[in-house]
């Protein structure tokens, strides 16, 4: 039943006149995304010159020019409004060509999956001011790109195939001829190297603009995933208003058949394809790039993601040599191939060889030039090398759960560019001469200063005064750690205001526990957190072991073992978080979202589970039923390693469920697919056990938009107080 209340001047002019209540959702909402988003500073991006950078306007109808020192715009690029041949109604983002006599601009973006989208491309002419359609055989392209000599445009359509435009002749090109949905793509990823190698281009010219090459995914041995789509209310589907309909895409589980990748060049003159052989044993290519001499590094990885090869291939000879191999006792980190850094004299690469994230640089034969840091703390990112040979990098310091950006110069001296404390997060300008650092703390928000490349101070762009006014009265995050099994493990805690420790408050533990993720940072962080302990509740999030920042040794411990000692931790942090003062031991519960949500299940399922109820939001209820590349790099496949399977499923002692569960998940979750939820629940039914569950048709992994990500914490809010209240 809906609550209602009377306002004093409604019932002053009319007893018939009543407000509704907000909505639990409502209420919350401000704590959420995107609600709790404070401001952005706009990107310096791409320049033109030495002092001036573009940017998009603010209603989307004009790209204009600004000073770098003041931020003033000073001019204007591309003015919808006096385009010629064409009109657009806006712009949704641009790309200046490399000779700056050209935009290319789009608009309608549609997205596929996380990173990847569709929308409809447009060209401009700076000097002529005419628009016109990237294409005139595809009204919708997938990452257009322009080559070096700023002649070409290279776009992904929608029959998988890859098509070069030449704007010279505006004509258009097909490169490939045999793409097909379902079974062979093109110069964009599947969506498993989309998801797990973070990538969404699989295309790239060469320097000169005379060869172009590309990654072909032969998926059509990769099982098809069916998920079910309904008419729904956010964004609906008219046309299943009776019947549903069905989205089918190529998804491999764990031991699967993955897509079979292959590299191939194309002689733009001659229009000649071929494919480049690469030697060796390896099942994925993360990673194409050009050297600027034109040689290819093709990245290779074998299946069990413990060894990577880099080969330089010649596009001509179509010679492969190998120039570099990194292993590891465990998996390689993402970040030694997405870290990557291609630069004028080698190359940089982030390698755990050293037991923390390090970076080397190489010639491009292979011979290792200089350790650019390789200290007692993780590299988190390699921003890459400017023209003066100065190579900027992040790393976790001075403590781990801190972010630095530093600059090494030609001469080894290392200096901090922005803060010194907190978390710092680095943009850079085109020709990196200019670095936008964004700063925060747990107790600060966001600031975006601007400074010079060599870390001179420029001017603040944003500081979130106003956003920092209205947030000053929050509850506050204060840094503990936790013992377990001998480690010391890092967390933080939010009390209630006017907490008094000789009460006993109910705690909502939260974590994500994922491999070198982090979820205990000195970083600011609004969510539901804050008001979760506006509610009487205390919130500690702890980072067991597997989680980043720490080095190899604290990460590589949950190897082929999932959710075993993420969990031991999490039950002893239970323990210790029971025994502080004013905190009522028994009554403590747990939530978590996508590994987070797995993780819940994990402590929720253990015997002698000091929880007293869990919350779990698209979890993985077994690693079967996750994709090759995430569940293989920490588990090897099922075959390698099935006792390491059986023991990380929740779904195999679902029985052993001993407190209050709530489960959340999207049916349209193209990452972790419903059936873990429904498997999960179908086990808790045949054990005759009984549980709440939300489900949210039509929404994916994020459960984003409607204010749907609202009624998921509400709905977690109202069971917990329920629960543990």
């Amino acid at each position: 039943m809906t609550k209602i209340r009377f306002t004093a001047l409604a019932a002053v002019l009319s007893m018939a006149s009543v407000a509704f209540a907000a909505t639990p959702a409502d209420e919350i909402a401000p704590y959420v995304y995107p609600r709790n988003t404070p401001a952005k500073a706009r990107p310096i991006g791409q320049m033109i010159d030495a002092d001036t950078y573009l940017t998009l306007s603010d209603n989307g109808k004009a790209i204009e020019q600004r000073d770098v020192k003041s931020g003033k715009v000073t001019g204007t690029l591309v003015d919808l409004a006096t385009t010629r041949e064409n009109t657009i109604e806006n712009i949704e983002g641009f790309e200046l060509s490399p000779d700056g006599s050209k935009v290319l601009l789009w608009r309608d973006v549609q997205p596929i999956y996380r990173h990847s989208y569709t929308a409809s491309y447009y060209v401009y002419e700076v000097r002529s001011r005419l628009l016109r359609p990237l294409s005139d055989n595809f009204p919708r392209q997938r990452m257009a790109k322009f080559a070096p000599n700023s002649r070409m445009v290279a776009f992904v359509g929608g029959d998988n195939n890859i098509y070069l435009k030449k704007l010279d002749y505006n004509t258009e090109v097909a490169v490939t001829a045999d793409g097909e949905i379902n079974s062979v793509i093109n110069g964009v990823p599947d969506w498993t190297y989309e998801e797990e190698f973070t990538t969404d281009c699989s295309m790239i010219f060469s320097p000169d603009s005379e060869t172009f090459c590309f990654l072909r995914y032969n998926e059509q041995q990769v099982p098809l995933y069916s998920l079910p789509v309904y008419e729904g209310t956010c964004d609906p589907h008219k046309e299943y208003a009776l019947y549903p309909g069905e989205y089918r895409y190529k998804y491999p589980v764990a031991g699967q058949p993955n897509s079979q990748v292959t590299l191939h060049s194309y002689d733009i003159d001659e229009r000649k394809l071929s494919e480049l052989t690469l030697p060796g044993t390896f099942e994925y290519i993360p990673r194409i790039f050009y050297t600027p001499e034109g040689k290819v590094l093709a990245v290779t990885l074998n299946r069990d993601q413990n060894r990577m090869e880099i080969y330089s291939v010649n596009p001509a000879s179509k010679v492969a040599k190998s120039v570099f191999v990194d292993e590891s006792k465990a998996w390689i980190s993402p970040e030694t191939y997405e870290d990557l850094q291609i630069c004028a004299d080698g190359f940089i690469v982030n390698s755990s060889r050293s037991g923390f994230a390090s970076l080397y640089k190489y010639s491009y034969s292979g011979a290792l030039l200089r350790t650019v840091c390789e200290q007692q703390a993780d590299v988190t990112a390699c921003y890459g090398q400017d023209a003066a040979g100065n190579i900027y990098y992040q790393i976790a310091a001075p403590t781990p759960i801190d972010r630095t950006v530093c600059r090494l110069d030609i001469k080894g001296k290392t200096t901090t560019v922005g803060e010194n404390d907190g978390w710092n997060v680095a943009s850079f300008s085109s020709d990196m001469s200019y670095v936008m650092v964004n700063h925060s703390n747990a107790a600060t928000v966001p600031v975006y200063t601007l400074y010079k490349g060599n870390g001179s101070k420029v001017r603040v762009i944003e500081d979130n005064a106003a956003y920092a006014a209205r947030v000053a009265d929050l509850p506050k995050c204060e840094f503990i750690t936790v013992p377990s099994d001998g480690n010391s493990l890092n967390a933080y805690i939010i009390k209630p205001a006017g907490f008094d420790p000789s009460k006993k408050y109910p705690v909502v533990m939260h974590q994500y526990s994922g491999p070198g993720s982090q979820s205990v940072c000195n970083r600011w962080q609004l969510d539901w957190q804050q008001y979760f302990a506006m509610q009487g509740f205390v919130v500690v999030c702890v980072d067991g072991r597997g989680t980043g920042g720490r080095g190899t040794s604290f990460r590589d411990a949950v190897y082929r073992n999932l959710g075993h000692y993420e969990t031991i931790d999490q039950i002893n942090a239970a323990r210790y978080v029971a025994a502080m003062p004013g905190i009522d031991g028994k009554r403590i519960g747990i939530c978590g979202w996508s590994y987070g949500g797995y993780e819940a299940l994990m402590c929720a399922t253990i015997k002698g589970s000091p929880f007293a109820a869990a919350c779990s939001v698209a979890p993985v209820t077994d690693w079967h039923y996750y994709d090759t590349v995430y569940a293989e790099r920490y588990m090897l496949t099922p075959q390698q390693n099935f006792e390491g399977y059986e023991q990380s499923s929740p779904l195999n002692r679902a029985a052993n469920l001993a407190c209050p569960l709530m489960l959340m998940y999207g049916t349209s979750d193209d990452n972790v697919h419903p059936a873990n939820s429904l498997q999960f629940a179908s086990a808790l039914q045949s054990a005759g056990l009984l549980f709440d569950m939300m489900v949210f048709p039509n929404m994916n992994h994020s459960i984003n938009g409607c204010n749907a990500r609202a009624v998921v914490y509400a709905n977690m809010l109202r069971f917990f107080k329920r629960e543990l209240m």
